[in-house]
């Protein structure tokens, strides 16, 4: 059996592995290229994941402890004395705040979900659409050769 080692790029030598086994009309070193572009693809997709979520989530931390802080603020004030006209119009315009702030609060989330797939799903879009060019490739080599 052959012995296999690991590249300076850490991945598994598949050229090493199987170079014994040759199988007419199969580039074994174009396979192996190939699905090393797909795990790096991968790995970029992965990596823009975990920064998208880890994004989201600091900021989802951001906007409690803000929203935390606001609230008490707002509890302070309703305790302060005054005409019930006057606290009930404070009241009316601070619900109006808020409800203002969770809705920008809650679009700024959503966009920055949405731009977190769409940066996932194009390193996956792009690495398959390159895959499908160098199967044509292929192809077009493997025809020509014949």
């Amino acid at each position: 059996m052959a012995k296999t080692g690991t590249s300076d790029n850490g991945f598994f030598e598949m050229t090493k592995a199987f170079g014994e086994f040759r199988l007419p009309g199969l580039d074994v070193e174009a396979v192996v290229a190939t699905q090393q572009k797909n795990l790096e693809a991968l790995t970029q997709a992965n990596q823009l994941a975990v920064e998208g979520v880890r994004a989201l989530a600091q900021r989802q931390v951001e906007i409690a402890q803000k929203a935390f802080a606001e609230a008490s603020a707002l509890l302070r004030e309703w305790t302060q004395p005054g005409a019930p006209e006057e606290r009930l119009a404070r009241n009316v315009e601070v619900v109006k705040q808020a409800f203002e702030t969770g809705l920008a609060t809650a679009r700024e989330l959503n966009e920055m979900t949405t731009k977190a797939s769409t940066d996932v799903f194009s390193v996956i879009a792009r690495r398959m659409s390159q895959g499908f060019d160098e199967m044509r490739l292929y192809a077009k080599k493997h025809i020509a050769a014949h």
